[in-house]
């Protein structure tokens, strides 16, 4: 693949700007830029398949040089510097990108299945227990705790839990026998 520079009216060829050797003529950032810029664009826009995207990556490569034109000016090949920034720059974004995207992926709705009736069934019925027989229910059955450990954090006796428990299971057998009546083969 061959790739042709555009040259510039008054711009000195890129060959004139790396001149070898200790008496070489302090090169400017402007001619370097117009000298370089359009060829850099053209392998960026090769690698990202955005011509946009190279431009806008170039020109901050660009960007960089110039806030230390001083030190990449010395080098001995400041364009392979520059090419280097905008690659990284260009593969840092993909990289982004990718990131961002599976991140999305991670965060799309999953269908959840609603309620049984069964489900809805004993909710109904335990919003209808007190609220201390309600608790006791739900620490027992649901959190696993034992007695004792429900009357320590209730700070009641033991047999008051049992009470709760006894009460709570008596209404909700009822309750539920109320709920299901009339249904069949749920």
């Amino acid at each position: 693949m061959t790739v042709t520079r555009d040259v510039r009216a008054g711009e000195p060829p890129p060959d004139q700007l790396h001149d070898a050797g200790p008496e070489r003529a302090e090169l400017s950032f402007d001619d370097f830029y117009h000298a370089h810029y359009r060829g850099l664009v053209v392998q960026l826009a090769a690698y990202t398949g955005d011509r946009g995207q190279a431009q806008d990556l170039v020109q901050e490569a660009f960007c960089k040089a110039f806030a230390r034109w001083d030190r990449v000016a010395s080098y001995d090949d400041p364009l392979a510097w520059v090419r280097r920034v905008a690659w990284n720059l260009g593969h840092n974004r993909w990289r982004r990108l990718r990131t961002a995207q599976a991140y999305l992926l991670r965060q799309r709705e999953t269908h959840v299945a609603g309620p049984t009736p069964d489900r809805v069934a004993v909710d109904a019925a335990l919003a209808k227990l007190p609220p201390r027989q309600r608790r006791a229910v739900v620490l027992h059955y649901l959190a696993d705790l034992t007695v004792a450990e429900i009357a320590a954090q209730e700070r009641v006796a033991e047999g008051t839990v049992k009470s709760w428990l006894h009460r709570s299971r008596t209404a909700l057998a009822g309750y539920l026998r109320d709920t299901t009546e009339g249904v069949e083969n749920v």
